[in-house]
Parts: structure tokens; sequence; C-alpha cells
């Protein structure tokens, strides 16, 4: 099968099959980091020698790098965007920057977590070119809502991620780096050009928004059922 293209600004394996990504209920901080442990990735032996065909510039190992990591990696774009085709050109960029940077990989590190690095760093790159479009502080949020966390116990990855989405992308993004990948305010600040303080208010704001958004999504299933 060949290969496609869904970026103008270069060139990388188009996406060939949508994947379900989640299907069962896990602790919420399990969901949060989205580890795709059902996908049969390839040995170590394999993917070493995959790597090296496509540091020659193989297209069909491009291609199966590609497929072969597409969930795990669209699992991670999807936090850090808004819509599905938000996601997609993040993880099409970070593939540009995979198959530029192979080099940059040491064999016997995990490369899963060197791609997770790189996608992270997609997402910035595409928050800070669309940052102008973005408003960093947005005073219309609630109060704290002690039932959250056993809502958030109940949610499936799935529905977790959905909720993230629905933040706005400075709160969504600050939520996903300290929350999520473990970052520090202070390596988020650097990262995203802001302030600590700019970064410590983003997150409990963000944290306030995604429990109102958790509780009111709740809220409406728990109807639906009774109304069913």
């Amino acid at each position: 099968m060949g290969l496609g293209f869904t970026s103008s600004r270069s060139q990388c394996p188009k996406r060939l099959v949508e994947k379900k990504l989640f299907s069962c209920n896990q602790p919420f901080q399990n969901n949060l980091r989205v580890t795709i442990s059902n996908l049969a990735l390839i040995e170590d032996s394999d993917l070493y020698k995959l790597l090296d065909s496509c540091k020659k510039g193989n297209r069909n190992s491009q291609d199966r790098l590609y497929q072969e990591y597409y969930g795990f990696s669209m699992g991670i774009c999807l936090r850090y965007s808004r819509t599905r085709e938000e996601a997609v050109e993040i993880l099409n960029d970070g593939f540009i920057k995979i198959f530029k940077n192979l080099d940059k990989y040491s064999k016997g590190l995990s490369f899963k977590g060197w791609m997770r690095k790189v996608m992270i760093n997609s997402a910035i790159d595409y928050f800070r070119r669309n940052e102008k479009h973005y408003h960093s502080l947005d005073i219309s949020y609630g109060q704290y809502e002690s039932n959250a966390e056993n809502i958030l116990d109940k949610l499936s990855a799935e529905e977790i991620i959905s909720a993230i989405q629905q933040l706005p992308p400075s709160y969504r993004m600050v939520f996903n780096l300290y929350a999520v990948e473990g970052y520090k305010h202070e390596e988020i600040a650097n990262q995203l050009n802001i302030s600590v303080g700019t970064s410590k208010s983003n997150l409990s704001v963000a944290r306030s928004k995604l429990q109102k958004i958790l509780i009111a999504g709740q809220s409406e299933h728990i109807t639906k059922e009774q109304n069913g």
C-alpha cells in the first residue's frame, strides 16, 4: 500500500486506520497517562532494524513505524487538542520530527518514552504557533466541587480525555504538562514563556473547569439512564 501525506509542510505517512484507543475503566491517574498497553508493539530487535531502515528514507519502513505507533501517539496528542483534526496535525508534526531526528534516539532506551517526549514537544510547538488566538486568563470559573474526585474514579479514559479537550488551550496545556506528564511549574513556565504564577493560576482554573465539565457530564448521564 502506498504512502499518503496529510501535512502540506512535510512528508509524513498518512493514517490508514482509525483505532479505538480505550475500552475499559481504570483508575483516574492511569487513564490520564493514556498508556495503550494492549497494543502489540514490535520487539526491540525488529524495532532497531525498522529504525535503521527509516533513517535511510525507506518509505515502507516509515509507513510501518507510523502505523505501529499511531495509537500510542494519538492517545497523547488527543489530550493536547480540542478536536481530532488538531490531534492529527500534532501527531503528524511529531512524526516529522521523529523521522528527522532518529539519530538522536539511543538504542537501549525506551523508544516509546523518547517518542512521548517528541509528541509533547510537538503539542507545545502547536500551542506556540496558535498562542495569539488564545487567552491565558479566564475568570469565568466556579468553586471547587467536593464530589469531583469520586466522579473521576468512575470515568473511562475516553470520557476524561473528552473533558480535557473542552478546556481552553492555555489551561489544557498546563493541566496536561503538570497533572499528567509531571512537569514542574518552573519547567512549564520556561516551555510556554509564561510566569510561574501564571502556570499555577492556569492549573487551578483548569482543575476547576475540568471538575465542572465532568460533574455536568455525569449528571447528564445519570438523567438519561433514569429517563431511558
